[in-house]
């Protein structure tokens, strides 16, 4: 009978605990062992690195949020910063950045009370101190008063009228951003149908989303709208946000407020993503239109909502998601009547068709297969006509294919943008 020599649970703890906690800060803690301690030592390697960190139902970075948030709740703070300092100069499978780390202690803070993350803020901000120029990461002042939910963005409005409310999410990551991205949306919607996008895109990305005229918090002029007079309010916001060329994506009516904004304002632009949109109407489909104004003239925008959420969402999304349908249907009935007639003129008399090919921009359009509001050959005309085009079209999406598909429609957008 052969006996191996090797303690493998050992060794397998060992190899996780220098992993995880670096191999400097093990190789301390094994310097310092003692005959009166050695035995704990091998304790807590066999039990809690290999037992617990070696078992492959959760990743490392997850154990590691885990740690955290309990040494905090408990107080464990010599451990707490054992934990901190070893996140942030980690590996890849085990590192947080600063912003992850943020957001652990903000949880802690409803989850295990605010004395308790405020502890931990003070210790995490010194150990951020210490090993800020290895990771890149310097500690900058900045003022309570101006900070801003970063799932939401530091929201205003334009001082030129008429007034469009927006919001401005800057990079998490606290580095210059990788790009200007601007969010415009569908008719009938507002800036919060790009929420789960611009979170996504923000990690490194500035990203700008805006109410149009007549929707959201934006102000209704009177009268009928154009969508060139929409595509100059967007320049308006970007000039007043000093935006520099953006990657403009805009879905339906926002996508063509892109096109006319690429056309008239090219300086502005630096891409467009052009989703379940059109260059233009055939005349059934103008006259449309214009039963809708008559309809809603008359008789208020509820008398449409329920044929819009048909348009906008394919039946089985409509029973599957009847919380979030039922969000869009009331947000539309609560836009302004008037504000929502005139952007309904303004989408039934679209056209640049014929000036496409002066768009000098790299450009993605998006199409659902379902698409009853512009279906897939009005997408292919956009991406036959203009230069630099491609064409995506999204399975089991309908009109707003960027809530019915929002992985699908993320990868899209993210892989065109690492293209530029």
């Amino acid at each position: 009978m052969s006996y191996d020599p090797i303690d493998h649970d050992f060794e397998r703890g060992m190899q996780n605990r220098r992993q995880i906690l670096g191999d400097d800060w093990v190789h301390r803690s094994v310097a310092n062992a003692t005959g009166f301690n050695a035995e704990f030592q091998n304790l807590i390697t066999r039990f809690a690195w290999n037992e617990i960190w070696g078992r492959p139902g959760l990743e490392p970075k997850t154990r590691r949020v885990i740690v955290l948030a309990i040494t905090v709740a408990l107080g464990r703070w010599e451990e707490f910063e054992l934990h901190v300092r070893a996140a942030l100069l980690g590996d890849d499978a085990s590192r947080l950045t600063p912003d992850e780390l943020k957001e652990v202690l903000m949880q802690a803070a409803i989850y295990a009370g605010v004395p308790a993350a405020n502890t931990a803020f003070t210790h995490a901000q010194q150990i951020l101190r210490e090993v800020g120029a290895q990771i890149g990461y310097a500690l900058e002042p900045s003022a309570p008063a101006a900070a801003v939910h970063p799932g939401i963005g530091r929201e205003a409005a334009t001082s030129s009228k008429p007034a469009l409310h927006y919001s401005v999410r800057a990079p998490r990551n606290g580095k210059a951003p990788r790009h200007t991205i601007v969010l415009s949306h569908a008719l009938g919607c507002d800036l919060t149908m790009w929420d789960s996008l611009a979170n996504l895109l923000a990690a490194n990305c500035r990203v700008i989303s805006y109410d149009h005229r007549g929707h959201g918090s934006s102000d209704a002029p009177e009268g009928l709208y154009s969508i060139a007079e929409m595509a100059d309010d967007a320049a308006r916001l970007l000039r007043e946000l000093d935006s520099g060329p953006v990657v403009w994506i805009g879905l339906s009516m926002g996508g063509m407020v892109g096109q006319e904004l690429a056309l008239r304002h090219p300086s502005l632009l630096a891409a467009l993503v052009l989703a379940n949109t059109t260059s233009d109407y055939p005349q059934a489909a103008r006259e449309m239109w214009q039963q809708r104004i008559a309809t809603v003239s008359s008789q208020g925008i509820e008398a449409i909502a329920d044929a819009v959420m048909g348009r906008y969402f394919h039946d089985r999304f409509r029973t599957e998601h009847s919380a979030t349908v039922a969000r869009f249907r009331q947000r539309l009935v609560s836009t302004g009547a008037d504000g929502y007639i005139g952007c309904c003129h303004a989408v039934g008399s679209m056209d640049t068709t014929a000036r496409l090919p002066q768009i000098a921009v790299p450009t993605l359009v998006i199409a659902g297969e379902l698409d009853q509001g512009t279906p897939l050959a009005m997408s292919q005309t956009l991406a036959e006509q203009i230069p630099q085009a491609s064409l995506t079209v999204l399975k089991d999406a309908s009109h707003l294919s960027a809530t019915e598909q929002p992985q699908a429609f993320a990868l899209a957008v993210t892989q065109f943008i690492q293209g530029l």
